[in-house]
């Protein structure tokens, strides 16, 4: 029997829908507001008062698609699991995801912003829920060595904390732009705010395979952060790059997410190779 892979990175991305009773009872106590009637009034209010930005705050949002790669130490993606799939039940979705972290003894969760948005929102959830989360809530010994402090990137590698220096910066273009500077797809048909309106329509798989191809774009660029500090130099960089393409296309067939993300795949645009080089 083969030796179980070494995972020393969680890479994942969350889709997120308001809870409408949630919106209602808070909002509008003693209304009696149909859940669907509630959202469509709160974001109708944070247009008004946010310049046209509806999108309601993660504390009256549940995960409804929660994506996790497996990466080993020698940044391999061994594997891509949408949690708790095809049911998409929050509440196992929320135990799946903090469990695994315990289960492969705590590896380092990487994000695109998921410091200021995944990571609260799954924390808010394992409260909902009644979720006992004792090591990651870890605050003994000196603060920087706690699972939540911002800058203990052995707990939580944020790419985009990473790539404005904690903030001292704006990132604007997101993951989409980052990934595009590498040649991968970024954005594709969907976008981040049709989610509340997919799941109205109970597109719940479409929504799970929207967060796929986010999370493959997470891990070309978490590559890319290797290859900037060291970790790994742009030859080991194109292997793993090449891996998890090969990877992709075996597994294609039976995954409608990786068929749109491989049909949009490109290559980085290489400066250091002669042109005659990038030819052959």
């Amino acid at each position: 029997m083969s030796k179980a892979p070494n995972i020393e990175f969680l890479l994942f991305d969350v889709e997120t829908v308001a809870d409408g009773k949630l919106v209602g009872a808070v909002k509008y106590p003693g209304e009696d507001l149909p859940p669907a009637e509630a959202i469509t009034r709160f974001q109708e209010e944070l247009r008004e008062t946010q310049n046209g930005r509806d999108f309601i705050p993660h504390t009256f949002q549940i995960p409804v698609a929660v994506v996790v790669a497996k990466v080993d130490s020698q940044l391999n993606l061994v594997d891509l699991v949408s949690l708790d799939e095809p049911q998409f039940r929050s509440h196992v979705m929320t135990e799946q995801f903090w469990r695994g972290w315990d289960h492969y003894k705590r590896p380092t969760w990487v994000t695109f912003n998921g410091r200021s948005f995944d990571l609260p929102v799954m924390e808010l959830a394992a409260f909902r829920y009644g979720l006992t989360l004792k090591d990651w809530f870890y605050s003994n010994g000196a603060s920087y060595t706690h699972p939540r402090n911002r800058y203990n990137s052995s707990t939580h590698l944020d790419l985009h904390e990473w790539l404005t220096n904690y903030g001292a910066c704006w990132f604007r273009g997101g993951l989409d732009l980052a990934a595009t500077l590498l040649g991968k797809p970024g954005k594709m048909d969907t976008k981040g705010h049709q989610v509340q309106e997919m799941w109205d329509a109970g597109e719940l798989q479409e929504i799970s395979d929207y967060c796929r191809c986010d999370v493959l774009d997470t891990y070309f660029v978490f590559l890319r952060s290797c290859v900037v500090s060291g970790r790994i130099d742009l030859a080991r960089e194109a292997e793993l790059v090449e891996a998890a393409h090969q990877w992709l296309i075996e597994r294609a067939d039976g995954c409608k997410a990786y068929v749109d993300y491989l049909s949009c795949w490109g290559d980085w645009d290489n400066p250091w190779v002669e042109e005659t080089e990038k030819a052959v």
